[in-house]
C-alpha cells in the first residue's frame, strides 16, 4: 500500500515530494546575520534525509529590532547573500526544495539585539504609522531577495509571539486606531505585509502563512476565541495572498475548539479553502510537551505516524511538520519511509547548541 506521508503534494504551482515539512527553528549561528558553510551543510543534511520542503529558520527583515537574538540570519547584512546562495545550491543539488521565513521579532527580542532595551515590551502599540509603513516595506522587500536567491517559496512568521502575532491577538493589541480594535481591525498588519509579499514576489511564488493561536508570553492565549473569529483572520489573509497556512500549536492532537476533533491546522483548510500544515510535537516522546524541555526524545511511534497519517487521508491537513526531532536526527524522513523506527534518534537537548550535520547510530529514548 502507498503511504500518504510520502505521497506529492503541491502547493502553487511548487510540486514538493511528500508531505513532510522541517519546520523553521531558530539556530543562531549566523555570525553577523550571514550563514555560513556549516549552515548550507546543516540545512543540506535535511534535504539528503528526505525532507519535502524544508522551512529555514527564522531570517529577519531590514527593521531595528526585529532579530531575536544574535545570530539570526538576514538577507541584507554584508555578505548574506552569498552566505544564503550557498544554503539554496546545497539544498538543490541535494534534490529538496526550501522556503525562506520572514520574521519580525518584535517584543520577543533580546535585550542584547535592541537600542532601546527598556522598551522590549512596547510592541506594536508604540508603533508609529511610519514605524508600521517601513516593517511591511522590509517584508516585502525580504520577500524580493528570497525569490532573487532561488528559494522555492516563502513562509511569513505571523506566530508564536512575534511582531505579526502581536498585533493579531488583544492580550497584546492595545491600539484604538485601524491597527487595534476587532479582529478585522487587529489583521489589518497581517493583511498588509501578505499583501507587500505577494506584491514582490508575483502570482506564481508559494507563500505560507504560519499561524498560532498561543504566544511564547502567554500559552494560553487566543488569537481566535471562536471559529468565525478564526476564518475573519484567515480569509484576509487569501484574499492577502496567502496559499497555505503552517498551522503551530503545542501538541498537534489536541482539539482546537469545543464541540469538534479539529485541531488548528483542521480548521485553518475547513474555514480558509487552503492547505494546511500540522506541527507540535511531531516525533517528540509524547504524550507532553514537558518532555522536550527535560531533553528527552523518543521517537514518533507507530500510534503517531498511524494517526498523523489518517488525519491527512481522511482530509483534516495536508502535511505535517517536524520540528527539534530532526535536529538530532537529519535521517528522520527516510527512516520513516523505509520503516526504520527502530533507528530513529530521540531529540536530545544537546542539539539544540550545535548543528547536527552526520547521522549517528540510533539511541535509546532518554
Amino acid at each position: 500500500m502507498s503511504d500518504i506521508l510520502f505521497s506529492p503534494f503541491t502547493i502553487n504551482g511548487l510540486t514538493l515530494p511528500n508531505r513532510i515539512a522541517m519546520s523553521a527553528m531558530t539556530r543562531g549561528f549566523s555570525t553577523g546575520g550571514v550563514p555560513g558553510p556549516d549552515v548550507a551543510a546543516y540545512y543540506r543534511a535535511r534535504a539528503t534525509g528526505g525532507v519535502g520542503l524544508i522551512i529555514t529558520e527564522a531570517v529577519a527583515v531590514d527593521r531595528p529590532g526585529a532579530s531575536e537574538l544574535p545570530g539570526i540570519p538576514t538577507f541584507h547584512a554584508p555578505g548574506a547573500v552569498a552566505g544564503w546562495k550557498a544554503v539554496v545550491t546545497a539544498v538543490h543539488e541535494a534534490g529538496g526544495r526550501i522556503a525562506a521565513q520572514l520574521h519580525h521579532a518584535g517584543a520577543l527580542r533580546k535585550a542584547e539585539t535592541s537600542a532601546h532595551p527598556d522598551a522590549l515590551n512596547d510592541e506594536p502599540a508604540t508603533m508609529s504609522e511610519t514605524d508600521i509603513a517601513d516593517t511591511i516595506a522590509a517584508f516585502g522587500t525580504a520577500a524580493a531577495a528570497a525569490r532573487r536567491l532561488g528559494f522555492d517559496g516563502l513562509e511569513i512568521h505571523g506566530a508564536n509571539g512575534n511582531l505579526i502575532n502581536q498585533f493579531l491577538w488583544s492580550g497584546r493589541n492595545t491600539r484604538s486606531d485601524a491597527w487595534g480594535g476587532d479582529v478585522e481591525r487587529r489583521t489589518r498588519f497581517a493583511v498588509a505585509v501578505t499583501q507587500a509579499v505577494r506584491a514582490a514576489v508575483g502570482p506564481d511564488f508559494p507563500i505560507l502563512f504560519r499561524i498560532s493561536q498561543f504566544s511564547q508570553e502567554d500559552y494560553a492565549a487566543k488569537i481566535a476565541e471562536t471559529p468565525d473569529e478564526l476564518a475573519t483572520i484567515l480569509r484576509a489573509l487569501v484574499d492577502a495572498g496567502a496559499d497555505a497556512f503552517h498551522a503551530s500549536q503545542r501538541r498537534f492532537w489536541e482539539p482546537q475548539f469545543a464541540g469538534s476533533d479539529l485541531n488548528l491546522a483542521g480548521w485553518a483548510k475547513k474555514l480558509s479553502g487552503k492547505p494546511a500544515i500540522t506541527v507540535g510535537s511531531v516525533g517528540l516522546k509524547g504524550p507532553d510537551v514537558g518532555d522536550l524541555i527535560a531533553g528527552q526524545g523518543g521517537n514518533a511511534g507507530p500510534a503517531g505516524l498511524s494517526e498523523l497519517r489518517a488525519r491527512i487521508e481522511r482530509g483534516e491537513f495536508d502535511m505535517i511538520a517536524v520540528g527539534r526531532a530532526l535536529l538530532t536526527d537529519p535521517q528522520w524522513p527516510n527512516k520513516v519511509r523505509e520503516d526504520r523506527l527502530d533507528e530513529l534518534r530521540g531529540f536530545d537537548l544537546a542539539s539544540l547548541g550545535r548543528l547536527v550535520i552526520e547521522d549517528a547510530p540510533a539511541t535509546a529514548a532518554a
